[in-house]
């Protein structure tokens, strides 16, 4: 057992304690707002006061949003882009994201090839976050022999885009979901690197499925660089948190020990997660709940809201001094533990 591993498994004992009692003391159900639009995979983008929702299921044959100016009264959905052009999709129109970048807006969104019978994700550009967009990549950017599904874009502090997206586990002999990236042109028409393997479906302790759902990236006021990601946990599918070693796209990602979102005996599981500012300043996180839909408790976009503690994200119902210092300790003691396998 080298030193990273036996002070980890140290940490687990110690801090693993000061967490359990932490749940304990605040296992309360998470305070949210159902908004009643049935979606799933929910992005939201403001720009200029108007909040646009977008996901799966707001259209069909292509891609959807609503928009809001409170976020409580919705629009009827509006089709944002119908198949044409280099676009061969035929279904699975899916987790539509729209990015404000360099004065144009881009849905990066998934869709199954016609010609390729693959899933893949292609970027499309509007002036106009209610489009028409219109598709500017060779069909999929995404490796066209694999499944692929859910690109986000990331520029990191030097300009660069980059794509995060799915691996998924249906083209993979195990049937285990990896998490890619790969750097994105200028115009975002192309990947200029190969693609890059972040982590595997299996990495993190909670898991026990073998997806690697919605990646979304966001950098702390204390410039730590984390990603939200989706998996199902003993109680379904949830939102988990993972941390880049170096502050970089393409640093070794560790993954926390708990879940940021996942489902209680108050709260129904959810995923697909994602963070926007309220008009109030609060940082909210967006997902689908419940994760199965029943007639009686149909899937909707759910915002809960979020506290950034500097270290890490927690929902604003665990936002306490034993949580935060919890997570100061576990980031102090793994640093400490790489400064001393590299020196060792």
């Amino acid at each position: 057992m080298n030193f990273r591993t036996a002070i980890r498994r140290t940490c687990s004992l110690l801090l693993g304690g000061v967490m359990a009692f932490t749940c304990a003391v605040s296992a309360v159900a998470i305070a949210f707002t159902d908004t009643g639009v049935r979606v799933r995979d929910p992005w939201v983008l403001e720009h200029e006061g108007t909040y646009y929702l977008y996901g799966t299921g707001l259209a069909w044959n292509g891609y959807g949003c609503v928009y809001s100016t409170d976020l409580q009264n919705w629009s009827d959905p509006v089709k944002v882009y119908t198949p044409e052009g280099a676009c061969d999709g035929e279904t699975d129109w899916w987790a539509p994201e729209c990015h404000y970048y360099q004065g144009n807006f881009y849905l990066f969104a998934t869709y199954r090839s016609a010609a390729s019978g693959k899933r893949g994700v292609a970027i499309f550009r509007s002036a106009d976050p209610l489009g028409p967009f219109e598709i500017i990549t060779d069909g999929h950017i995404t490796p066209k022999d694999r499944d692929a599904i859910d690109g986000t874009l990331y520029v990191d502090e030097d300009g660069q885009p980059w794509m995060v997206y799915v691996g998924e586990w249906t083209s993979n002999e195990d049937c285990v979901g990896d998490m890619m990236a790969a750097k994105l042109s200028d115009d975002l028409t192309e990947f200029v690197s190969d693609p890059i393997l972040l982590f595997r479906a299996t990495d993190p302790r909670w898991a026990n499925g073998g997806v690697t759902d919605g990646p979304f990236l966001y950098k702390t006021k204390a410039g730590r660089l984390l990603m939200l990601w989706s998996n199902t946990d003993k109680k379904g599918y949830c939102v988990g948190i993972a941390c880049s070693s170096n502050g970089k796209v393409d640093g070794k990602w560790r993954q926390q020990p708990w879940e940021l979102y996942k489902a209680t005996d108050e709260n129904a599981d959810g995923g697909h997660g994602m963070l926007f500012t309220a008009p109030d300043g609060t940082l909210l996180l967006s997902v689908h709940s419940p994760n199965v839909a029943t007639e009686d408790n149909p899937t909707t976009a759910v915002f809960v809201p979020v506290s950034d503690i500097g270290t890490t994200l927690v929902t604003k119902e665990k936002d306490n001094l034993f949580v935060r210092l919890f997570y100061r300790l576990y980031y102090l003691f793994d640093r400490f533990a790489a400064a001393f396998d590299a020196v060792c």
